[in-house]
Formats: structure tokens, C-alpha cells, sequence
């Protein structure tokens, strides 16, 4: 598995899960993926969630840039990257999460905006991740300039390193009015009880983490834990590193899919997460402009309520 990835791979869905479909909808039902893409809204519809630290309304679907956006400058191979932003800003959407560690992910980003004028658009999110004060400074100047911003929305410190140097930088940048946001992140069950703890004990805007239908401890303690302290959540690898949606291709749907809006898997798996009101926005990556415009339809429309979230957990776990 990857450091932080949005893609990646991960278990296959379950058999029970991958029966849901009734008879009629076995019909007209798509797989895990649109073939051709729904169109975007004409106008931002998208659904929001205040930031509870700024009070701030953010859309609920944004895009990841690990390894998606890590591309050369051959502009066959930044045309899509370029239509992925544009049809995220169409339907309502604005976040973009980057991160040095994302290869040339950061450099694509600010160049594809500035040719777009597409800066005030955005909420850029990216982190630092390296060690020491000197270092993390260093670093978080050339991201700024590759994302060529004096100023960006959020930086987190990626993966928890070294966080309480990097977090003491942090408060004073946003002092400064050079972020408007700060955080941490982790992509991994396992560290948890570290993320646990630094929320407790610091001031955060923002938590990423890992959360999918097939990887759900974040309902435990963490998402709890954000909504009791006032920190938004941004989530990563919501289609459980890609293998949930490799898993569903081709099957029909749930006949209750229509109920909530969904016409793809990606839609219903996405609309799982966004059900949960601690969950400010999710991130998936794509390098797809059709992905991208049926990822953002997840953020319209009506979400799963508890009990119908509660039957998706139930089904699946029960495969």
C-alpha cells in the first residue's frame, strides 16, 4: 500500500455485497464505473459542509492528486489532468489535495491552474512532510511556489512526521495569513491511536484520514472525536485503494440506488461516507475527466440516511 494514496489496491467486494440488485434494475444498471459520463451541473449545486474552525462551507467532493497528477510536461498528458479540474470547478466542487511526496503532483496542479485562471477556484490543500523546523520551511516555500500561491487554504502534516515542530510553524504561518487552515493526516488503521491523541491534546482545522465501506475504524473513535472537537475531515482512499470499485465492475445495483440519487457504484460508495455527518469532504483521485464528473454527482442529490447505512455496513460485513 502506498504512504498516502487515494488509489491503490485492496480487497475485492464481498460476495453477499456484490448480490444486491433487484431484478428490475439489473436492466438499466451501470458498472463501478460510468461508460460514458454523466454531465456535471451546468451551475454549483454541489452539496457543502461548513468548516466548523472558520465557519467556511466547503464542497463535499474534491480530488486527490497522488500519482494522477504526477505527470511530465507533455501536454497529451496534462490535457485530461486540465478537463479533471475544470469539470470538478463545473459541478460545484473546489478541493484539491497535493503533497510533496506526490512526485511532480504540486508543480502540475499550480501550472494547470495559472493557465486556466483557475486559482480562485480552488481550495489547495498540501502538507509538509520531511523533518525539522528548517527543513519543514523549505519545504512548504517551494510547494507554495510550485502551487504558484502566496497563500493556500490548508497545510497538514502529512502522515504525523514530526508533528509537533512542524505544527508550531504551522500556527504561526496562519497567523501570518499565509494558510488558512491547518492539520494532520494518516492513511493507516494502525496509527489511529497517534491521530487520536494529537487531536486531543492540539488545535486542529482539519484531520485526513482513510475511510471506505471495506476500512470503517475511522467510525470508532476517530470521526466522533473530530465532530466533539470542531475538525474537519477530509477523506482519503474512500473506495478502499481502488480494489472496492474493481470488485464492482459490471455488477448491477442495489434497486434501492435510485432512492439516493446514485447511477454508479462510485456514487453509492462515496454517498456511504458522505452519510456520515462528521465527514466534511472526500478526496478521490482520477486522472479521468468522466471519474471526475461521476465522482462530484455523488455530492448531489439526497445521502443514505443512518438506517440505510447501517444496512450497507450490515450487508457487507456479513459476506
Amino acid at each position: 500500500m502506498t504512504p498516502t494514496g487515494h488509489e491503490g489496491g485492496q480487497r475485492i467486494a464481498r460476495s453477499t455485497f456484490l448480490r444486491w440488485a433487484g431484478s428490475a434494475a439489473a436492466a438499466v444498471a451501470m458498472g463501478g464505473r460510468a461508460a460514458a459520463a454523466p454531465s456535471p451541473p451546468s451551475s454549483p449545486t454541489m452539496r457543502t459542509r461548513t468548516i466548523p474552525s472558520s465557519g467556511m462551507a466547503l464542497p463535499v467532493v474534491g480530488c486527490g492528486t497522488w500519482r494522477t497528477f504526477d505527470v511530465g510536461p507533455d501536454p497529451g498528458a496534462r490535457a485530461p489532468l486540465a478537463e479533471v479540474l475544470e469539470v470538478l470547478f463545473r459541478a460545484g466542487g473546489s478541493v484539491i489535495d497535493s503533497s510533496p511526496m506526490y512526485g511532480r503532483s504540486e508543480a502540475v496542479v499550480g501550472d494547470l491552474l495559472a493557465e486556466a485562471g483557475s486559482h480562485d477556484r480552488a481550495f489547495l490543500a498540501t502538507k509538509v512532510w520531511t523533518r525539522g523546523r528548517e527543513a519543514g520551511i523549505r519545504q512548504m516555500e517551494e510547494s507554495l511556489a510550485l502551487l504558484r500561491r502566496p497563500r493556500i487554504q490548508l497545510m497538514q502534516v502529512h502522515n504525523l512526521v514530526d508533528w509537533r515542530t512542524h505544527l508550531k510553524t504551522l500556527r504561526a504561518w496562519k497567523a501570518e495569513g499565509r494558510i488558512a487552515h491547518l492539520g494532520v493526516t494518516h492513511y493507516t488503521q494502525s496509527a489511529h491511536g497517534e491521530l487520536e491523541a494529537v487531536m486531543r491534546a492540539e488545535t486542529l482545522d482539519f484531520v485526513q484520514i482513510n475511510y471506505a465501506l471495506d476500512d470503517r475504524a475511522a467510525e470508532r473513535r476517530i470521526l466522533p472525536l473530530a465532530a466533539d472537537r470542531g475538525i474537519a475531515v477530509l477523506v482519503n482512499q474512500p473506495f478502499g485503494g481502488g480494489g472496492l470499485l474493481r470488485g464492482l465492475r459490471g455488477r448491477p445495483l442495489p434497486d434501492w440506488a435510485a432512492e439516493i440519487g446514485c447511477e454508479t457504484w462510485a456514487q453509492i460508495l462515496l454517498k456511504f461516507l458522505l452519510g456520515h455527518e462528521a465527514v466534511t469532504c472526500v478526496i478521490p483521485g482520477t486522472s479521468r475527466p468522466q471519474h471526475m464528473a461521476d465522482n462530484a454527482r455523488a455530492g448531489t442529490g439526497p445521502l443514505p440516511d443512518a438506517a440505510l447505512r447501517r444496512r450497507i455496513a450490515a450487508e457487507w460485513d456479513a459476506g
